[in-house]
C-alpha cells in the first residue's frame, strides 16, 4: 500500500441508491447514501424513477460527502465510479457526473465494476473487521446476483457458480410479496423468521448442476402452498406468519450452504468472504458463523453498511486501481451488464 495519502471520491449509482464517498487510502472518510422511497409503492424499482432520483440525489450527496471528510474538491487525487452491472438510467447519470468532475479538476478517473466491489469491500480498513487472504471464495448474494467466486487476487476473480434464474434476493422479495408483505419484503421475512419454527413447512430444494443456483422453483413453490393453505383457511398466513417466513429463510439459507460447501470441496479453499445486500440477513450470518465450527471455514462478514450498494466499496476499488495506474479515458461509457 502507498505510504503517501491518496484521496478517492466514489460514485455508486447502479440501482435505486445514490452515494457518494471519499476514502483517504483504504480508509473511509465519509459514506453518504441517499435512499429513494418512491418505489415503495410500485413494489419493486422502477428504472425511470431511479434516474430522475439520481439526477435529483447527486449533488448534494458529493457535497455532503467531501464536507464529511474534511477535505476540498482540490485534494482528489482521483475520482472512481459503477460502471455497471445496473440500470442503465442510473449508471448514466453517475458515469456523466464523474466523468465532468475529473475533467473539471484535471485528475484521473476509474471506472469500477460493481460486483468486485461487493467483494473488495473486505478490503477497508475497519477496527474489528479482519480481512481475507488470497485465495478466497466470495458469495455475492443480492437482488440481481447470487455467485460464487474464486478470488485469487484483488483483480483475478473467476465465477465458478451463478444463479440460472432469480437470485437469491428475487426470491425473498417475491416470496415476501405472495405473503402480502410490502416491498422490499426480504428484510421482514428475516425479521419475521427468527420468531418461527425453520422446520415447520419443508419446501423442496432444486436440483440444479454443479455450482449453479436456482431460485425461481422454490418461489413457485411457495405460491402453491400459501394458496392452497389459504383456501383451506383464509387466515392461515396470518396465523403462521412467522413459521412460514422461517421455513422460507431455513430453505434458501440452506441452499446457499450446500452450494459452498460443495465449492470448498471443489477447490480446497477454506476461507469465505461474503458481499451483497442479502448478507445483511442474518439467518445467512448466523450459518456461515456455524460453518467456521462445524467444517473449519473462516469466514469474512463486511460491516453492515458495506453489503448494500454503498460509495465506499466503489472508493476501496478506486484506491487500489490507482496504485496500479488503472485510469480510464473520457471515452468511457456504462454497462447495464458486466462480466469479471
Amino acid at each position: 500500500m502507498s505510504s503517501q495519502n491518496i484521496y478517492i471520491l466514489a460514485i455508486e449509482s447502479s440501482c435505486d441508491d445514490t452515494s457518494a464517498a471519499v476514502l483517504c487510502n483504504d480508509k473511509v472518510l465519509s459514506n453518504v447514501v441517499a435512499t429513494q422511497k418512491i418505489h415503495e409503492q410500485y413494489g419493486g424499482v422502477v428504472p425511470e424513477l431511479a434516474s430522475r432520483a439520481h439526477q435529483q440525489h447527486i449533488v448534494p450527496v458529493i457535497d455532503q460527502a467531501i464536507k464529511q471528510a474534511g477535505i476540498t474538491k482540490k485534494d482528489l487525487h482521483a475520482i472512481a465510479f459503477t460502471k455497471g452491472p445496473g440500470l442503465m438510467g442510473s449508471l448514466l447519470v453517475g458515469t456523466s457526473f464523474a466523468k465532468s468532475l475529473a475533467l473539471a479538476l484535471n485528475i484521473p478517473l476509474i471506472a469500477v465494476n460493481h460486483m468486485q466491489a461487493h467483494i473488495l469491500a473486505h478490503f477497508i480498513k475497519e477496527d474489528g473487521y479482519k480481512t481475507p487472504q488470497f485465495p478466497f471464495l466470495a458469495m455475492t448474494i443480492s437482488g440481481g446476483h447470487t455467485q460464487i467466486i474464486e478470488v485469487r487476487d484483488y483483480f483475478d476473480m473467476k465465477v465458478i457458480g451463478e444463479t440460472i434464474d432469480d437470485a437469491v434476493g428475487e426470491a425473498f422479495d417475491k416470496s415476501a410479496k405472495i405473503l402480502g408483505f410490502p416491498y422490499p419484503g426480504g428484510p421482514l421475512i428475516d425479521k419475521y423468521a427468527k420468531l418461527g419454527n425453520p422446520k415447520a413447512f419443508p419446501f423442496t430444494k432444486p436440483k440444479v448442476d454443479e455450482l449453479n443456483f436456482s431460485f425461481s422453483g422454490l418461489k413457485t413453490g411457495v405460491l402453491y402452498f400459501i394458496q392452497k393453505k389459504v383456501k383451506e383457511d383464509p387466515d392461515f398466513i396470518t396465523t403462521n406468519r412467522d413459521d412460514i417466513c422461517a421455513s422460507i429463510q431455513y430453505t434458501i439459507v440452506n441452499i446457499l450452504t450446500d452450494k459452498l460447501k460443495k465449492a470448498v470441496k471443489q477447490t480446497g479453499i477454506t476461507q469465505i468472504a461474503i458481499g451483497g445486500g442479502v448478507s445483511a440477513n442474518s439467518g445467512i450470518r448466523e450459518a456461515l458463523q456455524k460453518a467456521e465450527q462445524h467444517w473449519g471455514w473462516t469466514t469474512f462478514v463486511p460491516k453492515f453498511e458495506y453489503t448494500t450498494d454503498n460509495a465506499a466499496m466503489i472508493g476501496i476499488v478506486g484506491y487500489l486501481k490507482y496504485l496500479n495506474k488503472d485510469f480510464t479515458d473520457m471515452s468511457v461509457v456504462a454497462k447495464a451488464r458486466m462480466k469479471f
